[in-house]
């Protein structure tokens, strides 16, 4: 992956396209045709090509049918010989795996397990060894826990190709931490913190609260040694309290791919905790979508003894059901914004961001909620007196780029969660803590876990029925049932958020911000505060979404951290394949990174 740290440009090597009309390139055209479609029998290659001249439309337009179909091969070959020279990155891992035969640091959940939650390691092997082979049998061969209602979750889709954007096998992320380390136990002490604090208003994660909690956390994070969660002036306050950052390969410092570089995202520590385009209403054609949510009831949470644990770490779900608060509102606090991710379409929150963006704004109109962003300032069509964009550079393309870009995010991140890392879920690591507490063992996790105020303050909150050490979850079924690291909701906000920036200008200031009436919920008010821009609410957006899978208790930060950044990778590089499809004068799209980089794709 490659270092952005300066305004880069990335084009599409146009030289690589022949022109259509030298006979030479059509020769080689064909012969590379014909290598590379063997498999296809000649009446299926060339069906549709003869029969009566007088049935076929008169040659429009540049080029001949003949040319345009040498053409677009040329243009699919080129991107594809592109993307071919994109380098192998190294995959190192936290080596965790290997380190523990016990695979206490591993993924392992819908597996069968001991009564001590540790798994079989056969049926541990025969995972790996699936994966390894790559055959479908082998992977219908894996032996699940005995209570297995739930499935493992699509590891296959790590050997998926796609046909547009960098290969997943070509694009890489950091190593996790290590089971052991400081950096590891910090993100642990977060979580539970994430945990106790779900449903304290957002409203109180600002500098001058007196929330007792929020000031705890505060102070107890910032005694840690390696946490790596967004700081001012090099302290954590309330106001970048659970505020996400992401983690860059940093190859100039090192080749390896072991070393980060790490930022919060322009943007994301100002104004509310919570994104706009996670409150606006969405136009929708002549409708329109009410953001308010059916959110659950707060102060139940799950897994917070060790029977229901290992239930589900063997693969069941908890006897206990969601229950919900009456009515609907607008995302508040930590417990919404966790369910809301619970069952989100995973490009939900940005298709909605773009129909935002698109809408129009209509003071006469109660529920209108749209912007009217201005296009990104490389729209080829801004200053056209003849012509307005839509297949290309319009709505209709926008909304389809930032939806297709997500199963492509998906891939990149599958192969990283299950071939390369198979990290597990912070439910897992709870359980090892809860053991070294009660249960007599003595696994090797960092003492700045035990020596945090946040394991009496549970006890406190969650009282005598509480495992100490457990990690109480949002969710009953606690994490899905694929690894941890990287994360697929973070990856596809990275890469979706990529998208909109391309498409937006991401300076525009927003002219009608809200919150959330603190006094009711269900009503939003005129937000007053520093200016928000698309760009800095498109951040926000995009680590809103990534953790809030942390604060329902089933994800890292740096799986957030890290996954924002492969998805924007990946963004990145299919909006370089697409560079060679268009026919207008377009000079790239410019937009800043995560990082605080500016780009030209």
């Amino acid at each position: 992956m490659p270092d952005h740290s300066s305004t880069e440009a990335i084009a599409f090597d146009s030289s690589r396209v022949a022109d259509p009309t030298d006979k030479a390139a059509h020769a080689q055209g064909r012969r590379t045709f014909l290598k590379y479609a063997s498999t296809i029998t000649v009446a299926t290659a060339f069906a549709g090509t003869f029969g009566s001249t007088a049935a076929q439309a008169r040659d429009v337009g540049p080029l001949n049918p003949k040319q345009r179909s040498l053409r677009s091969f040329q243009i699919r070959t080129a991107a594809a010989q592109a993307e071919l020279q994109v380098p192998l990155p190294l995959h190192p891992t936290n080596g965790d795996e290997v380190r523990y035969a016990s695979r206490i640091g591993s993924y392992t959940k819908g597996l069968p397990h001991n009564d001590l939650g540790e798994v079989n390691p056969a049926a541990f092997d025969s995972l790996v060894n699936a994966l390894k082979t790559g055959r479908p049998a082998d992977f219908e061969s894996i032996p699940l826990g005995a209570t297995a209602d739930r499935p493992l979750t699509n590891p296959q889709a790590a050997l998926a190709y796609a046909l547009q954007g960098t290969d997943s096998h070509q694009l890489a992320i950091l190593p996790a931490p290590a089971l052991a380390s400081a950096e590891e136990a910090g993100e642990m002490v977060e979580l539970y913190w994430q945990a106790l604090l779900r449903d304290i208003p957002f409203t109180e994660f600002e500098n001058g609260t007196t929330n007792s909690l929020v000031l705890a956390a505060v102070d107890d994070l910032n005694r840690l040694s390696n946490f790596r969660g967004p700081r001012t002036d090099g302290l954590v306050t309330p106001q970048t309290l659970f505020r996400g950052n992401v983690s860059y390969i940093n190859y100039a410092a090192d080749r390896s791919g072991r070393t980060g570089a790490h930022f919060t995202p322009p943007g994301v520590l100002t104004g509310p905790y919570i994104s706009q385009f996670l409150w606006l209403n969405t136009p929708f054609g002549v409708e329109y979508v009410n953001r308010q949510m059916r959110t659950t009831r707060a102060g139940i949470d799950y897994m917070t003894t060790f029977d229901e644990w290992l239930l589900v770490q063997n693969g069941g779900n908890s006897s206990r059901s969601q229950e919900y608060e009456s009515g609907r509102r607008y995302i508040v606090n930590g417990r919404d914004l966790g369910q809301w991710v619970h069952i989100d379409v995973l490009f939900q929150a940005y298709f909605d961001a773009c129909l935002i963006l698109l809408g129009n704004f209509d003071a006469e109109d109660p529920f209108s909620s749209g912007v009217q962003a201005p296009r990104n300032p490389g729209n080829p069509y801004i200053g056209s007196r003849t012509q307005i964009g839509f297949g290309t550079f319009g709505g209709p393309y926008f909304i389809t780029l930032v939806s297709e870009v997500a199963t492509r995010a998906l891939k990149a991140v599958w192969y990283q969660k299950w071939s390369v890392h198979r990290r597990l879920r912070p439910e897992a690591f709870g359980g090892l803590v809860y053991k070294n507490l009660s249960r007599g063992t003595s696994y090797p996790l960092h003492a700045e876990i035990f020596d945090s105020t946040v394991l009496s303050a549970l006890e406190n909150t969650y009282g005598s029925a509480y495992n100490v050490g457990l990690l109480p979850q949002a969710f009953p079924e606690g994490s899905p049932t694929h690894p941890a690291y990287g994360a697929g909701h973070a990856t596809v906000a990275g890469a979706c958020v990529t998208i909109l920036k391309a498409m937006f200008d991401e300076n525009y200031v927003l002219i009608n911000p809200v919150i959330p009436d603190p006094s009711d919920p269900t009503v939003l008010i005129p937000y007053v505060g520093p200016p928000l821009n698309v760009g800095g609410e498109l951040n926000k957006l995009a680590t809103n979404i990534a953790m809030g899978r942390n604060t329902a208790g089933v994800h890292w930060r740096s799986d957030a951290a890290v996954s924002l950044v492969l998805g924007e990778e990946l963004a990145i590089s299919l909006l370089r394949d697409q560079r060679g499809t268009y026919n207008e004068d377009f000079n790239g799209f410019t937009f800043t990174r995560f990082n605080g980089s500016v780009i030209t794709v």
